[in-house]
């Protein structure tokens, strides 16, 4: 379903059948999952590792890089998502909270257009 038409309770609901079909969820340990996240994430990363930026934003104009892009990102996501499950994180709240937190850290007065902090001087 695209994004507009999913809900992330949705997808953490899919995400949870999957694993408990194959009895994986005994595997899932909470440290277990933060790695894993951590391994996907190095995987995507590794897709832009040795192009500079302009080649690296084009990198998803491409067919099959795309497809490879999305599934690595695809992964990092599924293993947040069984990370949310198993600690019960309400993501939803979790990230508005955090928004909050980053709207306050980075206020648009002094962070519009900054690639550095505008405390860091």
């Amino acid at each position: 379903m695209p994004d507009h038409v999913s809900t992330l309770e949705e997808l953490k609901q899919s995400v949870a059948a999957f694993a408990e079909e194959r009895e994986w969820i005994q595997y899932h340990s909470l440290k277990n999952l933060a790695m894993s996240i951590s391994i996907e994430a190095s995987e995507l990363m590794e897709r832009f590792q040795w192009v500079d930026n302009p080649e690296s934003n084009r990198l998803v104009d491409d067919s099959d890089a795309r497809q490879a892009v999305e599934d690595e990102l695809a992964d990092v996501l599924i293993y947040a998502f069984q990370f949310a499950n198993r600690a019960e994180i309400d993501l939803s709240q979790a990230i508005e909270r955090k928004m909050a937190i980053n709207a306050a850290k980075y206020p648009v007065e002094k962070s519009k257009g900054r690639s550095d902090k505008y405390d860091a001087y």
